[in-house]
């Protein structure tokens, strides 16, 4: 009981120390706090909000719907055998890899709650479902950071590749559940109409949107002032003198702390390494992999509500980062890439990044829209298929 009492009191004061510092850095850095807050909030208005938000309504409107349940029928040969989930997980699983994080992971909620799938499915989905878009390794990292379409293929096939191996990995974690799915709403088991599933995936999504930009104004603040205080500078210093006669220095220590806190400073930061090719790029898949603390708050928002553990969580993100920087290491060296500078990939970045928020709001709104026809389309053929058994 004395120890149980004795680490309470030394947390406790681990978290008050941490409070009066983030204080003491709030007043001492006043300037660089408000100008952090405020590229934090343009990001969530010209970036995260019109690109996640129609998808968290389409993944949603699938769940509330009943369409996973037809899909579910179509895809239990192809779920059950590879990853040992329903059918009806294959929704997490393509919105995962279309929508970007963290799309993927309340998108499991979503079907656990509404009962679609076990505790123990939910876990494993967990692990290999919530996963980077197309669009940002693609554009920002790709061509942005590197300068080649080339490489941004290999990231994604790496990171795409590493996500599937994951979920093979866990597909027997836990125990085997085949009970009653116990959803938290009473209701999940009738879907519900267009109308009414339309009103609650928007509130629903608009909830998640406030907590996700919340989540990303206060990292890009907190690692701003880790920057400007000196923290992060010190302990890489520390980590390259440690780890310096591997070839690890603290200028890739930097790099390495900055993407393990915030995933898109993480990969920016890699841009004035791209010379040193294979270990750039073997450091950006491993930031894709793991995705930075900033994106698992974001999803542990969603998890702490619904009772699901989050072990499986962290240590599929872990695994999916190393095991992406291993395979993009051997591609790099096999296949002999350089990374060619791509007048056509840098306008189109050039581009992106001056679009404004009506035309992006417009653009995430249309992608949204044909992945939710392809998702309609689906069930409809999985009823007809039925019907025909029947």
């Amino acid at each position: 009981m004395s120890t149980i009492f004795r680490r309470k009191h030394i947390y406790d004061i681990a978290v008050c120390l941490a409070l009066i510092i983030a204080v003491t850095a709030l007043v001492f850095f006043p300037d660089e706090s408000i100008l952090a807050a405020r590229d934090g909030l343009s990001l969530c208005l010209n970036v995260i909000i019109p690109s996640l938000f129609p998808f968290f309504v389409i993944s949603a409107l699938v769940v509330e719907t009943g369409i996973t349940r037809h899909l579910g029928k179509l895809l239990e040969p192809v779920m059950r055998p590879i990853f040992n989930v329903s059918g009806s997980c294959a929704a997490a699983f393509v919105l995962g890899f279309i929508g970007g994080y963290p799309v993927g992971a309340k998108t499991v909620i979503s079907l656990y709650e509404n009962g679609d799938c076990t505790k123990t499915e939910a876990e494993r989905l967990l692990s290999f479902c919530n996963n980077s878009g197309p669009a940002f390794i693609f554009g920002v990292v790709g061509a942005g950071v590197f300068s080649s379409g080339v490489i941004g293929l290999v990231l994604y096939l790496a990171h795409t590749l590493a996500s599937l191996i994951v979920g093979v990995i866990f597909r027997n974690w836990g125990k085997s559940d085949t009970r009653h799915k116990n959803p938290r709403n009473k209701n999940a088991a009738h879907p519900q109409g267009f109308s009414a599933a339309f009103t609650t995936s928007v509130k629903a999504s608009s909830q998640s949107m406030l907590n996700i930009c919340g989540f990303v104004i206060f990292f890009t603040v907190f690692i701003r002032l880790l920057f400007v205080s000196g923290f992060i500078p010190w302990l890489a210093g520390i980590i390259g003198l440690l780890l310096g006669p591997l070839g690890f220095d603290s200028q890739w220590a930097e790099r390495l702390l900055t993407g393990v806190i915030e995933l898109s400073s993480g990969v920016w930061s890699l841009n004035d390494a791209a010379g040193q090719l294979t270990a750039s790029v073997a450091m950006a898949a491993f930031m894709l992999g793991w995705a930075g603390l900033s994106v698992h708050s974001q999803v542990l928002s969603f998890i702490g509500s619904s009772g699901l553990s989050v072990r499986t969580y962290i240590y599929g993100k872990l695994l999916q980062g190393i095991l992406s920087a291993g395979f993009v290491f051997v591609i790099v060296r096999l296949l002999f890439i350089d990374a060619v500078t791509s007048t056509y990939l840098a306008e189109q970045v050039t581009y992106l990044a001056s679009v404004d928020f009506a035309t992006a709001g417009l653009v995430s709104i249309l992608g949204a829209g044909i992945v939710f026809v392809l998702f309609v389309l689906g069930a409809k053929k999985a009823a007809a298929k039925s019907q025909r058994r029947a």
